[in-house]
């Protein structure tokens, strides 16, 4: 396995390559992360990893500064799983100039869901996502479904920019209890690792309700939300959308997903469930 940390070593790497597959990851790599180098290595090759902390997606008082950094660790899996290049630059790599010109996510997504607590977040990920696309040039990238509207996010920045690549939605891996896989559950403490299960059984519960015929989904959500608060979790959201567009269910909505972010100690999680509808 190659690693690379610079733009020109990239390409020089990328230079005969045409159907190059890419999993974009912040690094603090697990079981999760290796299922999306797994399932990139079934539609792509070369394997594409890059490894990059982007400070444009952290906002004031987040965990920029102490999210960990475990490049040796990660190379190491990433070359077990079988990828064939990482792409690990620092941050006067990505950004050589400020960077003043980004992509600005309509406020109606930037500003929902993760976005109404985290302002700014989805135009940062936007951005470095699309500078990473413009270097790598894949045919193929690779998205866990754990950040749904992140994956919601990066669908339409290739719609609407005519990227000719194809985006791949991995599966939510989790722990044998039901959390799911993620870099930040590391900081949680051992009592609040074993409370952290509250989140996803919530949100199970408001997926069977919905399943069972429910469909005053506001109460649902509030209900859930009122639960997790009780146990000391400090509520973001729960709510139920529609699959394809994230925008409130109609009607007719057949595929839904309920979602929350919710955080325990100072921890911030986050999950989903999808939910489809008989006809």
């Amino acid at each position: 396995m190659q690693i690379v940390h610079t733009a020109a070593a990239l390409r020089t790497a990328l230079a005969d390559t045409e159907h190059s597959a890419c999993v974009p990851t912040m690094g603090n790599l697990h079981a999760g992360h290796v299922s999306l180098v797994e399932l990139a290595k079934r539609h792509g090759a070369p394997v594409v990893a890059s490894i990059f902390v982007n400070p444009l997606q952290f906002g004031a008082g987040e965990d920029f500064e102490r999210y960990p950094r475990t490049l040796d660790a990660d190379c190491a899996r990433l070359a077990a799983a079988g990828c064939d290049l990482v792409f690990a630059p620092d941050v006067t790599e990505m950004y050589p100039v400020p960077q003043r010109y980004t992509v600005a996510v309509p406020s109606a997504m930037a500003n929902d869901l993760c976005g109404a607590f985290r302002p700014g977040h989805f135009n940062g990920v936007a951005t470095v996502v699309l500078k990473l696309f413009n270097l790598i040039r894949p045919r193929i990238a690779v998205f866990g479904k754990k950040d749904f509207q992140q994956l919601h996010v990066i669908r339409e920045l290739v719609r609407q920019f005519n990227l000719p690549i194809e985006i791949l939605a991995g599966d939510t891996l989790r722990e044998a209890d039901g959390l799911a896989m993620s870099s930040r559950n590391g900081y949680l403490s051992p009592a609040e690792r074993i409370q952290a299960t509250q989140l996803h059984r919530a949100l199970e519960d408001v997926g069977a309700a919905v399943e069972r015929g429910a469909r005053d989904f506001d109460t649902l959500a509030a209900t859930a939300a009122r639960h997790l608060k009780m146990t000391g979790w400090r509520v973001d959201y729960v709510a139920v959308r529609d699959t394809g567009t994230l925008a409130v269910p109609k009607p007719d909505s057949t595929r839904l997903i309920v979602l929350g972010a919710a955080t325990l100690g100072t921890t911030r999680l986050i999950d989903n469930i999808e939910v489809s509808l008989k006809a």
